[in-house]
C-alpha cells in the first residue's frame, strides 16, 4: 500500500519524529504495524532512487513486535520480502519476484 500524503495525514499522530529512521513512516504508525502483525507478518519498506543511485529501508514486525530491522544496507527490501516468504528466481531478486519492479513511481501504483 503506497504511503500517500493523504494516508500519511490520516494515520499520523502529528509528531514530527521519524520512527525507526524512515523518511515517510508516520508518527506512531510503527505501533499500528506492530498491532497488525499479531495476525501475521507485516513489512514496511521505503525506496528512493534517482538516476540509478538511491537508498532503501525496511523493517518487519511479527507477533506484535519489531522482528527485523530497521535495515538500511545489503538489500533491505529484498531481505524483508524474504522474511515474508518471497523467493528470488534465478535471474531476479525478491523485489522483482513479487512484482515491485513493475512501477517506477509511487503515483503509478495508485493509478
Amino acid at each position: 500500500m503506497p504511503m500517500t500524503d493523504e494516508l500519511f495525514d490520516s494515520v499520523t499522530d502529528g509528531s514530527t519524529d521519524r520512527p525507526l529512521g524512515f523518511w515517510k513512516l508516520p508518527g506512531a504508525f510503527d505501533h499500528v504495524l506492530a498491532d497488525w502483525s499479531t495476525a501475521g507478518l507485516v513489512a514496511y519498506v521505503e525506496a528512493d532512487y534517482f538516476g540509478g543511485a538511491g537508498e532503501q529501508r525496511a523493517a518487519v514486525w511479527a507477533e506484535g513486535a519489531l522482528e527485523l530491522g530497521p535495515l538500511q544496507t545489503d538489500s533491505p527490501i529484498s531481505r524483508a520480502l524474504r522474511r515474508l516468504g518471497a523467493v528470488a528466481g534465478a535471474a531476479t531478486d525478491e523485489f522483482s519476484a513479487v512484482g515491485l519492479d513493475r512501477r517506477r513511481h509511487m503515483e503509478d501504483w495508485i493509478d
